[in-house]
């Protein structure tokens, strides 16, 4: 069947290409035929009158040789009529001469028409074959996008299908987390009540316990006050300073020792009453201040040995997006972050790695800077959403929300008092709130945009984007001092006895400006290092002496302060840039954070 359609098929084709040519070759040849006839008609007209005309000459020769015979003047009328007859023939016959040397010239040009006609034809068949050609291999290439395309449109069919797949699956599966982030939310409820009820059961048992003990202690000191503690005459007994804290055998730099002669051995006290009085006081070492052994050790958060890291002990994903800011609290314990999924994160330090403890929620944009109180019980973040949040650290709830800035607030710091704060905005503005009254004190406009804040007691310094970092007296709300720097400041950090200021600027230079002379004592510099954003966060170490900072390569810095070189790069870890960087009050802790989503925990073990 389909051999039968392709053979009437081409025998269409010819059919066509046919009678194509006979329109064409018909309407070129047209006027010579329409000419050819016009002479046929002319010729046979011209015989017809030949032929008409013959006899009549035979007839006037007749005639005329009677009316010769007959009457000479007749004769003389007919030979006049026949020389006009002559003339009129005559010029007919060169009329016909004419138009026939005419039609000889419209044959010849029509015969060049012809000729060209055929080139033209030949050409045109030589195009058509030519057109035929690529119509030919355009309808193979339609033939083969006509297949491509349905297996695209089945292929789209079969992601779409997938896609729809996907897409119940993801909806139940965001059912079933926010069911589980409730049964998660209500388990962690019961749990921090249940936890609160053994606390208060340990609390009472506590209490009992020492209640027990102190009674127990005053019965034993009645008891030892009531026996008598006979004395021999003859023995010596060892009289120590009311200093204390002397062993057996020690005695006090400060009072001589004494003997009293007795003739008894002395008899021991009671046991039961050392053991008390050990147990509530503890044995008290002779070079100690303090009533437990376990003061003697550093406390927490305090900086003991700052070590300089050299490992990443543990790097997680702390944030959906962005991470902009990270702060240790002051006990060194908790690690707070803040990204650009407006939420706050705090983490456990223990055993070396970030164990998470909680979100503190309420901002409505992405998180910008995050300080904790002097006692670590308060964090204040600053946010895009042009206000300052305070939460309680314990129970995660947002005590305050300051707002009143035009622009997002870049920076926040809590004064020594932690009674007042001060924020800093992109709108060029500084503001003093008091927490007690919960309203802006005062405002401070700075002429350009402050990207980080410090404080001492009295004086607050703020580093701008103009490449200026401001001394703000707080009380006269004046510029004390201005400082210009050779790049936008994007960072600000003081040491532990607030007399160096640290800056960082997008000029890739951190320095040191001291404070009593207002005047740049170190600037640091590597080969690579380079400042990644408006905001990234350069620190010191606790005791001063080494200075951290985060380059755009995701590299971290590490600069000793003395020798005022690169002690360490660590360059391994991040893959993005550093946008902030917060050393722990302990000195054992480095935490760095990236414009990707990771935080890393570093230090040397």
């Amino acid at each position: 069947m389909a051999e039968r359609c392709a053979e009437c098929s081409w025998k269409r084709h010819i059919l066509d290409q046919l009678k194509a040519r006979d329109r064409v070759q018909r309407q070129s040849f047209e006027e010579i035929v329409l000419q050819y006839n016009r002479l046929l008609e002319k010729s046979d007209l011209q015989t017809v009158l030949s032929e008409r005309y013959q006899p009549d000459k035979y007839d006037v020769h007749r005639g005329h040789d009677s009316c010769m015979g007959t009457d000479p003047s007749r004769g003389e009328v007919l030979q006049q009529e026949m020389s006009q007859m002559r003339i009129k023939h005559q010029e007919e016959l060169t009329e016909l001469h004419k138009k026939r040397g005419e039609l000889a010239q419209n044959v010849i040009e029509l015969n060049n028409q012809i000729q060209q006609k055929d080139k033209e034809i030949q050409s045109n068949a030589a195009k058509m074959s030519e057109y035929q050609q690529q119509i030919s291999s355009l309808e193979g290439d339609c033939r083969e996008l006509r297949g491509y395309l349905q297996d695209l449109e089945r292929a789209n069919q079969t992601l779409k299908d997938e896609y729809d797949a996907l897409q119940i699956t993801f909806s139940a599966l965001e059912e079933k987390l926010r069911k589980t982030s409730e049964d998660n939310q209500e388990l962690v409820s019961r749990w921090m009540a249940e936890k609160a009820q053994e606390a208060n059961k340990l609390n009472a048992e506590n209490e009992k316990d020492s209640r027990r003990r102190q009674a127990k202690l005053q019965k034993e000191l009645a008891d030892a006050a009531k026996e008598p503690l006979p004395i021999e005459q003859d023995d010596d007994i060892e009289v120590l300073s009311e200093d204390g804290g002397k062993g057996p055998g020690e005695t006090s730099p400060k009072r001589p020792l004494s003997r009293t002669p007795s003739k008894k051995s002395s008899q021991p006290p009671p046991a039961g009453l050392l053991d008390s009085i050990s147990n509530i006081f503890g044995r008290r070492p002779a070079n100690s201040f303090s009533s437990s052994p376990e003061n003697t050790d550093a406390p927490s958060g305090v900086c003991a040995e700052v070590r300089v890291p050299s490992t990443a002990l543990h790097v997680f994903e702390a944030h959906d997006g962005e991470v902009n800011a990270v702060r240790f609290s002051p006990g060194s314990r908790l690690l707070a972050t803040g990204g650009m999924d407006r939420r706050v994160k705090l983490w456990e330090v223990v055993a070396g790695r970030c164990e998470p403890k909680g979100a503190l929620t309420g901002s409505n944009a992405g998180i910008t800077s995050i300080e904790f109180d002097s006692a670590g019980s308060y964090l204040l973040a600053a946010s895009n959403d042009f206000a300052s949040r305070i939460w309680t650290v314990d129970d995660y709830k947002l005590r305050h929300t300051l707002t009143g800035h035009s622009g997002k607030v870049l920076a926040a710091r809590f004064l020594l008092d932690n009674a007042r704060i001060v924020s800093g905005s992109y709108d060029r503005t500084l503001k003093l709130w008091d927490l007690r009254s919960k309203v802006c004190m005062k405002t401070v406009f700075a002429g350009s945009s402050c990207n980080d804040i410090v404080c001492t007691e009295q004086c607050v310094m703020s580093g701008h984007f103009d490449k200026k970092v401001r001394f703000w007296d707080i009380r006269a709300e004046s510029i004390v001092q201005e400082l210009e720097l050779f790049g936008r400041v994007t960072s600000l950090d003081l040491n532990h006895d607030r007399t160096e200021l640290l800056t960082c600027s997008r000029d890739d230079l951190v320095k040191i400006i001291d404070l009593r002379t207002n005047a740049v004592r170190q600037t640091f510099s590597a080969q690579g290092f380079k400042c990644g954003a408006d905001w990234t966060r350069v620190t010191f170490s606790p005791d001063g002496s080494y200075v951290a900072g985060g380059s755009a390569d995701g590299a971290l810095y590490i600069w000793n302060v003395l020798t005022g070189k690169v002690d360490r790069t660590l360059d391994r870890n991040h893959n993005s840039a550093i946008n902030s960087v917060s050393w722990s009050p302990s000195g054992a802790f480095v935490a760095s954070v990236e414009k990707g989503s990771k935080a890393i925990l570093w230090s040397d073990m």
